[in-house]
């Protein structure tokens, strides 16, 4: 993937993370007549557009693309508007530290043991996150090479359906009062923009504490163009070349169902058919490397076919350092997630919440937390 696809997609995953500040659009879960459990889904179906990955860059782009092209999303993982009060704000903590099979994040080590969480469900990680939503730096959309006016307009398309002014109640007040006697200047109120001091911010969480995502921007979508198939866990890109020498093109996925049945799709004969792999940072890699893109020193031993040797797939991966101060209360505390925001000269973010639900009766996350802090 070149620079500016992933600058895009970067401006998209900040983007998903809203809600309109003055009312709420999605009040009861969408009835999507377009998804569908995977083991429903034909043997064999053809697509203009295959999104692998209907999580916060997947489901707007799908949503665009379904306005002129037949477009089928492939999503690893289940509805969020299943069990909608899981994903409310007071259950932040216990939705991300679920370990169960079906839970909405999988929870993994990596091999130097830092502890993380994938999205395992549409709208992907707008439904585990903490909810902030902030646009990208100005300098980042300069550098990446994007149109700003399409940028800005992006923003307002997803302002509209999925994000809301976040409230400053007693606790988020007294977090803004502590940065700026901390020093984090200047004060900058109510923004969205990325800029250094201390700032309101918005959120995806609506005046009722109900979480919206990215999955709600598939209300955009024309359900005549669109195909949503859920536990629908893609395994393997298709590659073929026209002539000898050639440069190997996408032209279809083999995914498995829940009862782990393949299926195939393949791309229609259009020239402008694409597959478009969004499955996150690591998913994304991973499938590549599966299907055969990525360091030939790597996929050699373990006998996979190399299509392309590409030495970057996969490398230099690193995610945003953390330090977490837990502070228990014998009472109860003002329920809070992220409202204000600290951001340093180093672009550190500081942040803090407040009143979220660690009940003693869920032994799993004492016991997952300690392993964390052991």
């Amino acid at each position: 993937m070149d620079l500016v696809s992933m600058g895009f997609l970067k401006v998209l995953l900040v983007a998903v993370y809203a809600l309109d500040p003055y009312f709420s659009h999605a009040e009861t879960a969408p009835n999507y007549s377009f998804v569908h459990e995977s083991t429903t889904a034909p043997p064999v179906s053809y697509h203009d557009y295959i999104v692998v990955g209907g999580g916060t860059a997947g489901c707007p782009l799908a949503a665009t693309l379904s306005e002129t092209a037949n477009v089928l999303v492939l999503e690893r993982g289940g509805s969020p508007y299943r069990n909608p009060g899981k994903t409310d704000k007071g259950n932040f903590l216990l939705t991300l530290l679920d370990p169960s099979p079906d839970s909405y994040a999988q929870i993994f080590i990596t091999e130097d043991g830092v502890y993380n969480h994938l999205a395992r469900v549409l709208g992907g990680g707008t439904v585990i996150n903490a909810g902030f939503y902030s646009h990208a730096e100005t300098e980042f959309v300069k550098e990446s090479g994007l149109d700003e006016a399409l940028v800005n307009d992006a923003y307002q398309w997803v302002e509209n359906k999925v994000v809301f002014k976040a409230p400053l109640l007693q606790w988020q007040t007294a977090v803004r009062d502590g940065l700026l006697e901390a020093g984090v200047l200047p004060y900058n109120g109510f923004t969205n923009e990325h800029i250094n001091g201390t700032k309101i911010g918005s959120t995806i969480f609506d005046m009722n504490d109900h979480r919206h995502s990215a999955a709600d921007l598939l209300e955009y979508a024309d359900p005549k163009n669109i195909i949503v198939y859920l536990h629908a866990t893609v395994t393997k890109i298709l590659f073929t070349t026209q002539t000898v020498g050639s440069r190997p093109r996408a032209i279809g996925v083999i995914y498995e169902d829940a009862m782990g049945e393949k299926h195939t799709a393949y791309l229609t004969n259009d020239s402008k058919s694409e597959i478009i792999v969004s499955a996150g940072a690591i998913g994304s890699s991973k499938l590549l490397m599966l299907s055969g893109i990525g360091p030939r020193s790597q996929l050699e031993p373990l006998g996979i076919k190399v299509v392309i040797d590409q030495p970057m797939v996969g490398q230099g991966m690193a995610d945003n350092t953390l330090n977490g101060v837990f502070i228990p209360s014998p009472n109860p505390v003002e329920l809070s997630l992220l409202s204000t925001v600290g951001i340093s000269l180093l672009v550190n973010y500081i942040e803090a919440g407040s009143g979220l639900n660690l009940a003693p009766s869920f032994g799993w996350i004492s016991k997952f937390l300690l392993s964390i802090l052991d």
